[in-house]
């Protein structure tokens, strides 16, 4: 039997108020990937600072709460650190993420769902950067499936390197979760992940096909091979390593 969550319930009804106070505009598909029980590994690309709430919304339809896989140091801020205790998210050291991983494998092998961001940081080219093997990791070790996950409108809200704009934009927002990826107790690890890697790719191009078509100014936010003016993977690969390896950042405490 689910326990209540009251907090959780209580935030999501919250974002919701928001994102329609904002007029944001959503299509979920593939809603039906998410089992309404047992545990599943959602694997989120990243590309924009509110993903991960919007990710999971794509696990309501079932019923679901998806505990979150965040870096440590938001733990240390007074009210974001409540609310990630309280959602039950688990915190990543960089430095060690042994811990963090057991709790993980631990929460999936209770029934959990646990989401991921397999490429380890935001990308600033908005494409599908390499991706660390600990998502088919934990998905072996707890016996449970990977579900690709896709969230393609957030980083036109707020994302690296170019200026918030919250309030009322009405963007749309795309989620599509992807057929789950079952993987076995003998199955190599390298290859799940590099398979994992192109269902998420195909996925994401699905996604920005069926999305409204950026113009103007807003080609900042589309990939510079599908003609926009974000950065090339190549471009972008020495900020989002440093951003990925880095220690400290603005949730911190000296």
């Amino acid at each position: 039997m689910r326990r209540p969550e009251p907090l959780y319930r209580a935030i999501i009804i919250i974002a919701r108020i928001i994102f329609l106070v904002n007029g944001y505009r959503f299509t979920i598909k593939g809603e039906r990937h998410v089992p309404k029980q047992g545990g599943a590994v959602m694997a989120i690309n990243h590309t924009g600072y509110i993903d991960f709430v919007l990710a999971g919304l794509g696990a309501r339809k079932s019923g679901r709460w998806v505990r979150f896989m965040a870096k440590k140091s938001i733990w240390q801020h007074n009210v974001a650190g409540f609310i990630m205790r309280g959602l039950k998210h688990i915190p990543v050291d960089r430095r060690a993420g042994g811990a963090a991983f057991k709790e993980a494998v631990a929460k999936l092998s209770d029934g959990e769902v646990v989401g991921v961001y397999p490429e380890a940081t935001m990308s600033r080219s908005f494409e599908i950067k390499e991706l660390k093997n600990g998502t088919a990791r934990m998905a072996q070790d707890s016996g449970t499936p990977i579900l690709p996950t896709i969230v393609w409108g957030a980083h036109r809200i707020w994302t690296k390197d170019v200026p918030k704009r919250l309030g009322r934009t009405k963007f749309p927002i795309h989620i599509t979760i992807g057929e789950p990826i079952h993987v076995g107790p003998d199955d190599d690890i390298n290859v799940v992940t590099e398979r994992l890697r192109g269902v998420m790719k195909q996925l994401l191009d699905e996604t920005i096909a069926a999305y409204p078509k950026l113009t103007g100014d807003e080609l900042r936010f589309l990939p510079a091979r599908l003609g926009g003016t974000a950065p090339s993977y190549e471009d972008a690969y020495a900020k989002d390593h440093k951003d990925m390896t880095r220690v400290k950042d603005q949730f911190t405490k000296e």
